[in-house]
């Protein structure tokens, strides 16, 4: 696996473990939900079942911003 800026997928899933993840052959990252089905109302709050970033750092901000919505709601 390769590492990109100190993230490799394997770290990614330890520090966010509520997403499944993968990286496109394009080295696109993307993170879906895991166990969790959002409803209509979640969704209108601003989350997303899947993100995508093309690079780790916009990525991990994505995750970061998308775990304190769903505290919040």
């Amino acid at each position: 696996m390769q590492e990109t800026s100190g993230y490799g997928l394997d770290a990614l899933r330890a520090a966010f473990p509520a997403w499944s993840f993968f990286r496109s052959d394009a080295g696109v990252f993307y993170a879906t939900r895991r166990g969790v089905r959002l409803r209509n109302v979640d969704i209108d709050k601003g989350l997303r079942q899947t993100v995508s970033a093309e690079d780790v750092t916009t990525f991990v901000s994505l995750l970061e911003d998308q775990t304190r919505m769903m505290v919040r709601s």
